[in-house]
């Protein structure tokens, strides 16, 4: 893509973005339902990530999967004095929202492309993170001396995916083009088992 083109897109998601944080506060100082006014603002955001505040925030795991909770937590900062901490804390923390609202009208609120990218993080990147625990807790029980949390993970990785976890990093960093590092962010990590292709990532069909 020429540089020119890709500056215009960026400008242009950089306006989008704003007028979604504009919108939010807008609407919440107006006296609408703040959850209402940040799902509004969520259909109406751009970019897939950003640098905010010293703080690398990933939404579009992989370019394919939508991190809705993520986009959620940067946006209420921007509405952090208007609304009461518990039902922000409830929302982030706990995805309880301070009022019930029905699928069709959350997939409306987010749109057609952000809904099916949020599917496919529900459906995606949550499943790999319960596989992920899930055998942790088998090499746990299995284990007939106590593990390091650092070493449970080593294992999980391996007996998931047939790899080590140091070389997975590289490949991911390498496949998203991170700097390269011993460790990954929380964000980066959450975002390890989507973010790589096939060819660097793939979960063993029989692990053990």
């Amino acid at each position: 893509m020429p540089q020119h083109k890709a500056e215009a897109q960026q400008a242009a998601a950089l306006a989008g973005d704003a007028r979604a944080v504009k919108h939010l506060k807008d609407q919440v100082r107006a006296g609408k339902n703040w959850y209402a006014a940040l799902l509004e603002a969520i259909g109406m955001w751009r970019s897939p990530e950003e640098e905010y505040q010293g703080e690398r925030y990933l939404y579009l795991v992989g370019g394919q999967a939508f991190d809705w909770l993520r986009l959620a937590e940067r946006l209420c900062g921007e509405i952090s004095e208007e609304v009461s901490e518990e039902e922000l804390n409830n929302l982030l923390f706990f995805d309880r929202p301070p009022v019930e609202i029905g699928e069709q009208e959350f997939k409306s609120a987010l749109g057609p492309a952000k809904y099916r990218a949020y599917l496919n993080y529900l459906y995606g990147v949550l499943t790999e993170q319960a596989l992920l625990l899930a055998t942790i807790y088998e090499i746990r029980k299995a284990s007939i001396v106590p593990l390091s949390p650092e070493e449970e993970s080593l294992r999980a990785y391996r007996k998931i995916y047939r790899a080590d976890l140091p070389d997975l990093l590289n490949g991911f960093q390498k496949e998203m083009k991170y700097p390269h590092r011993k460790s990954l962010t929380l964000t980066e990590l959450r975002s390890l088992p989507t973010g790589c292709s096939a060819t660097v990532l793939r979960p063993a069909r029989n692990p053990g």
